[in-house]
């Protein structure tokens, strides 16, 4: 059985202020064309459907089209919620829509049916895990420890494996949660000190696990483990990625490969360095193309009089603008932020022990963490 998994389409998605919707339009159409050459059996697609809960018309114009042209084609798809995503919203006419191949994921109650399908192997079960805090799973199961994220997915994925769950046979697992030891890039909207991470070994049980959130494909520990990323870059941090849609083959029970099929975008997102005079210079950007969006990094020492508006003459697409000089280099800060890999508790903790010259006491470091995991849910 062969699987296409995509995730984090962020339609509707502005960069720098830049509507992507056209070069959305242009993605999906390429992956449609390589969903035609591949054939496969379903087109999974592990959230962030849309970039916000609430997302412009026109970009639920684009997810239909995307929708209809793959139920047209007979190919059946599978859709979570992500992060980004109204779960109530995205789940609208779930059941209407499974008569034409489409499966959207209710709303997490507790309870997640898997859907059946075959091959000449026998039968692939696919369990479909929308985005989930640990707040909707305490609900769930109010008799359940759940302090943080990494309990909410072990405790939801430990019932889903429970009742009814066939290891003997292949299963397939779509989620959108922050898996540690994922590398992370700016476009992504993760938890300061990564309190929303979950352990690797909860999908220990599944022989796939598609997952969404982060942006940049990536294995985790295991070939089928795997982020396959965001078909468009979303911010220059993502300028090295190569974006691809992961094609997943499953043969008898333990026998799955994992490739890739490259994309190339209407408009690529590149970063440019070098003097005004070097940059502007034909023999520089002459045979390149002109149109991408870009990050132009000047090293002049002097500020070039609207220089925004001079690039853009050759550069119609600048997206950002700055200087690496003397000037702004000294004004650099010593301290990164950027730097800091502590969790929030930490960082509370040393606050707290330099205030009091003491530490923090088990109970109070114990209520300090809920109350960060409350707030934290609360603002996302």
């Amino acid at each position: 059985m062969k699987l296409i998994h995509l995730s984090d389409l962020h339609i509707g998605k502005r960069v720098n202020e830049f509507p992507m919707l056209e070069d959305q339009k242009y993605i999906l159409n390429e992956i449609l064309s390589i969903i035609g050459q591949e054939k496969p059996e379903a087109v999974l697609i592990a959230g962030d459907v849309y970039d916000k809960p609430v997302p412009p018309a026109e970009a639920v114009q684009v997810f239909d089209a995307f929708l209809t042209s793959l139920a047209d084609s007979g190919v059946p798809v599978f859709v979570i919620s992500g992060n980004h995503d109204s779960p109530e919203r995205l789940a609208f006419g779930g059941k209407l829509m499974v008569g034409r191949g489409v499966h959207m994921a209710p709303v997490y109650d507790g309870h997640v049916e898997p859907v059946e399908l075959k091959d000449a192997y026998g039968s692939v079960y696919i369990y479909m895990l929308p985005f989930i805090k640990p707040a909707m799973v305490r609900r769930c199961f109010p008799d359940e420890e759940i302090q943080g994220f990494d309990d909410g997915v072990g405790c939801a994925l430990a019932h889903m494996t429970k009742d009814g769950f066939r290891p003997g046979e292949r299963n397939i697992l779509m989620a959108h949660q922050f898996v540690m030891g994922a590398s992370a890039c700016d476009s992504e909207e993760l938890s300061i000190g990564g309190l929303e991470q979950v352990g690797a070994d909860w999908f220990r049980d599944f022989d796939y696990v598609a997952l969404g959130h982060i942006h940049g494909p990536q294995r985790i520990g295991r070939d089928t483990l795997r982020y396959c990323g965001t078909p468009l870059k979303y911010s220059f941090s993502e300028a090295g990625h190569k974006k691809s849609v992961t094609v997943v083959e499953l043969l008898e029970k333990g026998n799955v490969t994992v490739s890739t099929r490259p994309l190339k975008p209407l408009h690529d997102m590149r970063n440019i360095k070098g003097s005004y005079e070097q940059v502007t210079d034909l023999g520089f950007y002459q045979g390149t193309a002109v149109d991408d969006y870009l990050h132009i990094t000047l090293t002049d020492e002097e500020d070039i009089l609207d220089a925004i508006g001079k690039l853009q003459s050759i550069y119609p697409n600048v997206m950002k603008l700055d200087y690496d000089n003397q000037r702004t280099r000294s004004g650099q800060s010593v301290d990164k932020a950027g730097e800091i890999r502590k969790s929030p508790m930490e960082l509370f903790g040393e606050l707290y022990e330099l205030q009091n010259n003491q530490p923090m006491s088990d109970r109070q470091r114990e209520f300090s963490l809920k109350l960060m995991e409350m707030i934290w849910e609360d603002v996302h």
